[in-house]
């Protein structure tokens, strides 16, 4: 079904793969008569072409990318603009659209959410970009109808960024990222590794995208296959996939913790762009006649059986036929992974979900950028027709991802077939994704197709007991599962007869609704604000030397963002950096914030002039073993913070939230033994943390140990790799070492500045 290769390959007139290795020049050389050098080879991918015509460096190795368009949601939009506003925006240098898919929910008692929307509206008009109004469209569903381009690349405060089948090149990146763009600067990063996923063969009918991405993400997440590479999907098997079940794959490559993705394009593609009524944004893309590769996965589409994803990782893969055919042991082995997620909070279990041998569920979602396609609806559809999903706990709801994409639903009778089994058709919305919508009862068993099912995201709070599962499927598979009312079932254990609907695009939706300036500013628009649209606090610039207490100890295998700062109820605090952070770690460890703040006092009294001693007492005794060493430490030259440490911290979510909550509590740093993706990384540097890493293993320090830095700024201003560093101990300086990795020019100026803000402050 899915084979990786061990190294990289050269890709030979599209077709043929030929490994790395002593003998491929001379199969190069008898096939071509020369041997393209691996350099020149490189060059022939997609990817290549198009950061290549993005890049303002003139260095291939060192990337300086301007992107041509942006796109953020509402739970992202207001911190990004208020950080540029005080960086000196005056005018969105290029096409930026706000979309409200988030934070689309009603705040109870208050007006938070729709106050948000209102700051983004206000804003399209004063700075010159796109607003479109809750439940019009999620995020990626519009970019791909109405922004997406041959060749282009654009950038998004959204993980789930990817256009790539549409030959978008699209990455989704933590705020800062775009605030540099709105201020005209560039997203600097080192040349990326290019791995090609070669398809061949047709799905067989009821294998659906979500099938082909889970299966790709089982064989790549665990070993780290293609962390911060492009993925660039290539072979015949492309041309037996439609559009939409492209983009149903590629929105998914996320969850492989990959940079970005691209796929060649063609006449299917080509047909996309002219439903959609924008001809001229096709382009035809295809590697060159002999292109090389860092790594190649192949991917026979007509092996590909039904999946699942069980809790509580996108990549915990099975079959259904496996799964059924084993269903104990694996839900034993579920039982055990969920003990290291959950800490042992609550008691859990799915056995109870087994009936007379088969595995019930309760939920049943089909919703967002994943699966609220039109191919995806209709599929379900066809399934359920006829059909009723019960009387019972079963419940199937169904979010189109746009408004064009419901109204034709609605035309074609799709939505009418659905609606009469039982099923709910909403609008719009991205809650079921981060646990704001359809948010399961406790104990319960939710099966969707989604983007992810980590712990806390759906609505479980384990400090309160409550717990419930998400498992990832495909849209058709939900169906097959609620005709059998809840039983699990695959796609393609049932006869169905798929009438394959064509898509009409009806753009007048958002001719109506959406707010397009066409790039024109009104500078006179005065920005609407609401009581809980907060501004940035002040931060200060990294000090000579630092003293760090380490308030959180996190040894799970993974650490996703929506464990460091929980999606859902936090939604309508997005815009007040202090009112969000009071929810920081509250679901992983709720002593973090008190901590953190606890030991902040002691940098705020440094701030104000006052003894940071006598604002925090316990720091007396680490002072005074310190000063026995270094007794030139003042509150000039010493500042006080938090660290956390976590072995592989921000997997998932682009959030800048997850770093910046750390940030305005005092935060100062994390301490990891790696970082789960790029982008997370990006976040803590563009909000002043400092990155550090230390070699997996035993670790040199425990939770609520004091560490102190000496000489950091200079340590980051000589671009120092290894830091040296003490954990402050009752009887001296106990001396271990902290690693930096690569920062740029600028990311070291951001850190010693202290943040983005301070950066273009200057």
């Amino acid at each position: 079904m899915v084979k990786l290769h061990e190294g990289g390959v050269y890709l030979l007139h599209q077709n043929e793969i030929i490994d790395d290795g002593a003998e491929a020049a001379a199969i190069l050389a008898a096939k071509l008569g020369t041997a393209p050098s691996k350099e020149e080879a490189k060059k022939n991918t997609i990817a290549y072409g198009i950061l290549e015509a993005h890049n303002t460096s003139g260095n291939m190795e060192k990337l300086q990318i301007k992107f041509d368009k942006l796109t953020s949601h509402d739970i992202t939009f207001v911190g990004i603009i208020q950080t540029a506003r005080a960086s000196g925006l005056e005018k969105f240098p290029v096409p930026y659209v706000l979309t409200n898919c988030h934070n689309s929910l009603c705040a109870v008692g208050g007006t938070i959410n729709e106050d948000d929307h209102m700051f983004g509206l206000t804003c399209a008009k004063k700075y010159g970009g796109v607003y479109v109004p809750p439940h019009q469209a999620v995020i990626h569903q519009f970019a791909r109808e109405m922004l997406a381009g041959g060749g282009k690349m654009i950038l998004g405060s959204d993980s789930h960024t990817r256009y790539g089948a549409l030959g978008t090149m699209a990455m989704g990146e933590g705020g800062p990222e775009l605030v540099k763009q709105l201020l005209s600067k560039t997203y600097d990063i080192n040349m990326p590794g290019i791995v090609g996923v070669y398809l061949t063969g047709t799905p067989a009918k009821g294998v659906g995208p979500q099938d082909v991405a889970l299966a790709i993400i089982g064989a790549v997440f665990a070993n780290g296959y293609v962390n911060n590479k492009v993925m660039e999907f290539i072979g015949d098997g492309v041309a037996n996939l439609s559009a939409d079940f492209r983009i149903g794959i590629d929105v998914m490559t996320t969850e492989t913790t990959c940079l970005s993705s691209i796929w060649k394009t063609d006449d299917t593609i080509q047909e996309f762009y002219e439903i959609h009524k924008r001809p001229e944004d096709y382009k035809e893309l295809a590697p060159g006649d002999v292109a090389y590769y860092d790594g190649m996965i192949e991917v026979d589409l007509s092996a590909v059986k039904p999946m699942i994803a069980m809790p509580f990782h996108p990549s915990n893969t099975y079959t259904i036929e496996e799964l059924n055919a084993n269903l104990m042991d694996i839900l034993e082995d579920v039982e055990k992974k969920a003990l290291v997620s959950l800490d042992g909070a609550v008691d859990y279990t799915l056995k109870d979900k087994v009936r007379n041998g088969k595995l019930y569920v309760e939920q049943g979602i089909i919703a967002g950028c994943a699966g609220g396609g039109f191919e995806n609806i209709c599929a379900a559809a066809d399934i359920l027709k006829g059909k009723s999903i019960g009387a019972d706990a079963f419940t199937l709801s169904v979010y189109p991802a746009s408004m064009p994409v419901y109204m034709e639903l609605v035309r074609n009778g799709a939505a009418a077939d659905l609606m009469a089994t039982g099923a709910v058709i909403k609008t719009a919305f991205c809650g079921p994704c981060f646990g704001a919508g359809d948010t399961p009862a406790n104990n319960a068993f939710s099966i969707r197709h989604s983007t992810r099912n980590f712990p806390n995201r759906e609505g479980s709070k384990l400090q309160s007991g409550q717990i419930s599962s998400v498992a990832l499927m495909d849209a058709r598979s939900i169906a097959a599962t609620a005709a059998n009312k809840g039983y699990l079932t695959a796609a393609t254990d049932l006869d169905v007869e798929y009438t394959g609907r064509k898509y009409h695009f009806d753009k007048s939706i958002y001719d109506n609704r959406v707010f397009d300036s066409k790039g024109v500013a009104d500078p006179d628009t005065q920005i609407q604000f609401g009581p809980n649209i907060k501004d940035w606090p002040e931060m200060s610039p990294l000090t000579d030397n630092l003293i760090l207490k380490v308030v959180s100890e996190i040894h799970d295998p993974v650490t996703t963002t929506d464990e460091l700062i929980p999606s859902g109820e936090t939604s309508s605090y997005r815009s007040n950096p202090l009112g969000l952070a009071e929810f920081a770690l509250s679901r992983k460890d709720p002593a973090y914030v008190g901590r953190a703040k606890e030991i902040q006092t002691a940098e705020k009294a440094r701030v104000a002039g006052e003894k940071p001693t006598e604002a925090l007492p316990e720091l007396k005794p680490v002072m005074e073993t310190l000063l026995a060493s270094y007794p030139h430490l003042n509150r000039s030259n010493i500042g006080f913070g938090s660290t956390i440490f976590a072995v592989k911290p921000g997997d998932g979510s682009a959030r800048e939230q997850a770093a910046s909550c750390q940030k305005v509590l005092g935060g100062w740093a994390n301490i990891a033994n790696e970082y789960a993706t790029k982008r997370y990384r990006s976040n803590l540097i563009n909000w002043g943390m400092l990155p550090f890493l230390i070699d997996e293993g035993e670790l040199p320090f425990k939770n609520l140990d004091y560490l102190f830095i000496p000489d950091i700024r200079k340590a980051v201003e000589e671009k120092a790799t290894e830091i040296p560093a003490y954990v402050v101990e009752k009887d001296g300086l106990k001396p271990i070492t902290l690693r930096m990795g690569e920062l740029t020019d600028d990311e070291r100026t951001i850190i010693l500045k202290g943040c983005l803000i301070n950066y273009y402050k200057g």
